[in-house]
């Protein structure tokens, strides 16, 4: 009773806050209230230490997502922000990547932040060895804010440079291109700069579309061919000790590439380390003489202008003298030859003798249908200029017909056998895929019959003289063409060659054309010393044609049905 006395006489006091003394001797008594009233206090100084904690946090995000990013641009040139920008990718025709760009750290400092130059500079080159130690130096003594040291770092790399903690070392987000098929298709693609600016093929010819935000180049190459080209015209070239080779595989109708390839080739993500010869790109930039391929282009003219038929005879018993030069055939039949024999045995003087009958007025006018006289329309900036006679002597016309005296493009070349073959009409050239083939515009230069006719003539071309680019259930048309090279003002060189077969398949409805090359093959055993085209790029095109045919849904036919020999029947006989 008495403690509960005593304590309901002190509540009043309590709620009133009174500072009652202890009387046991024990110190003052703390009031109920003063334990609240602190706790209330801390509560507040934390949550004002705390609010400053994510004001600093919150200001240096801030500043490092903000006004750093803005301040390290408004340092950097203009070519180096605008680097930044996203490139779209280039794919194939079945949307494989040949293309992309990543994000990679590149290196860069503030010279006017560096402390001790020579110390920077060995401690950068201990991790960086393959720098000029003298040119950072020079950079680093600059009296500027910003200085490339180092672009697009390998994770590896950034990761060393980081950890050597340089004060002034800062480091910046840019993207970098990467072809992730090498150099299977490096003339084709192309490649950028280290600022992502396109220096070659498509790369620079799309650069504008590339940084356009409009979705994926898309290109006519399939890779699946591609590859099949490559590997075929490497396998020739090394059989036969070739300085070089090229090949193109071309859809007749719409133009498309499906395959371009020229040996030597590079890495284009590593493209300062080939030399000239491995970038140039013999299909569209080289100009050549390609010899006994345009024996074809001469025999369609002869139809077209209605100056000769398949039975047409020319006497081809002896060789042409044309003032100091003298025209003969490389293994001639000495005997008066009927126009399709001239192209069946690859007759030089058969063939000059025709081109004589149809003059240089004529024979001018049809080049120049055919494209011949100026460059290919093909979208890569590596494209040559046609070497053209001027003037047109009657000395040129004759050595035009079997492809001397005429320089072109080995893809202009194979645009012309499209034409040939495809109905009489010819389709641009282009490297880009063509998803409405109805649109695709382009010009006659052979009416449809004389087509029909250089089909059965070049399907016997093959099942006659040159059985080696036959490949079995396609039925394979074409023509060797074997090219002295130009030697100067000595004339040619007998003993470096471009040797080429142009192949179309299947004949009976033909859907594409094939062109192998190999520049200065040397003959061997197997060839009994022979390095012309029908004996070294017949057989490449050969064992293209038997690989790609499949894959491109070309069905093999029984090449000696009646109804095979039927459509490939020509009414001329040929000895």
């Amino acid at each position: 009773m008495i403690g509960r006395g005593r304590a309901a006489a002190r509540q009043p006091a309590l709620r009133a806050g009174v500072d009652l003394r202890r009387t046991d001797g024990r110190g003052p008594e703390i009031p109920a209230s003063r334990p609240v009233e602190v706790g209330r206090t801390r509560l507040i100084v934390a949550g004002i230490v705390f609010a400053f904690g994510f004001l600093a946090v919150a200001g240096r995000l801030v500043d490092t997502m903000v006004i750093g990013p803005a301040m390290v641009e408004a340092k950097q040139p203009r070519d180096v922000v605008a680097a930044t920008a996203a490139r779209e990718d280039i794919v194939d025709r079945n949307g494989l990547l040949l293309a992309t760009s990543v994000v990679t750290k590149s290196l860069y400092a503030n010279p006017s932040e560096i402390q001790n130059v020579e110390s920077a500079t060995a401690r950068l080159l201990s991790v960086l060895p393959h720098l000029d130690a003298d040119d950072i130096r020079k950079r680093l003594s600059l009296d500027r804010q910003f200085i490339w040291l180092e672009r697009n770092l390998t994770p590896a790399q950034y990761l060393a440079v980081h950890r050597l903690g340089v004060p002034g070392f800062y480091f910046l987000d840019e993207p970098r291109r990467i072809y992730p098929q090498g150099s299977l298709t490096s003339h084709v693609v192309g490649f950028t700069d280290v600022d992502g600016h396109g220096l070659s093929g498509v790369e620079q010819s799309f650069d504008e579309f590339l940084m356009s935000d409009q979705g994926p180049l898309v290109l006519s190459i399939d890779l699946r061919v591609q590859h099949i080209l490559r590997e075929e015209l490497a396998r020739g070239a090394e059989e036969f000790d070739a300085i070089g080779a090229s090949g193109v595989v071309m859809d007749v109708h719409t133009g498309e590439v499906l395959a371009m390839v020229s040996l030597p080739d590079f890495d284009p993500n590593r493209p300062a380390e080939a030399d000239e010869i491995s970038r140039f790109n013999r299909n569209t930039l080289g100009v050549y003489e390609m010899g006994s391929v345009f024996k074809v282009f001469n025999t369609a003219m002869m139809l077209e202008y209605g100056l000769a038929t398949p039975a047409s005879v020319f006497d081809a018993s002896r060789p042409l003298q044309i003032g100091r030069f003298t025209i003969r055939d490389f293994h001639g039949k000495w005997r008066p030859l009927n126009v399709a024999e001239i192209l069946v045995h690859s007759s030089n003087i058969g063939s000059a003798l025709m081109a004589r009958v149809a003059g240089a007025e004529r024979q001018r006018e049809f080049m120049r249908a055919l494209g011949m006289l100026e460059r290919s329309p093909i979208e890569l900036p590596e494209v040559g200029a046609p070497i053209v006679p001027d003037p047109w002597r009657d000395i040129n016309v004759m050595t035009i017909a079997f492809g001397h005296g005429l320089a072109v493009s080995p893809l202009q070349t194979v645009s012309g056998y499209a034409a040939m073959a495809n109905g009489g009409t010819l389709v641009p050239a282009t490297i880009v895929r063509q998803d409405d083939p109805e649109a695709i515009e382009g010009r006659r230069v052979i009416s449809e019959d004389v087509s029909d006719t250089m089909r059965r003539l070049m399907r016997l071309v093959v099942t006659e003289s040159y059985g080696r680019a036959n490949a079995e259930g396609y039925l394979v048309g074409g023509k060797t063409g074997t090219a002295e090279k130009p030697a100067g003002r000595s004339g040619y060189n007998r003993d470096a060659r471009l040797s080429s077969f142009i192949g179309v398949f299947p004949m009976t409805d033909p859907r594409y054309v094939v062109l192998a090359t190999l520049d200065e093959p040397k003959g061997n055993a197997s060839t009994y010393g022979f390095a012309t085209g029908g004996w070294v790029s017949a057989p490449i095109v050969s064992r293209v044609v038997s690989r790609i045919g499949p894959m491109l849904g070309v069905m093999p036919v029984e090449e000696e049905s009646p109804e095979t020999r039927a459509a490939m029947q020509l009414a001329v006989a040929v000895q």
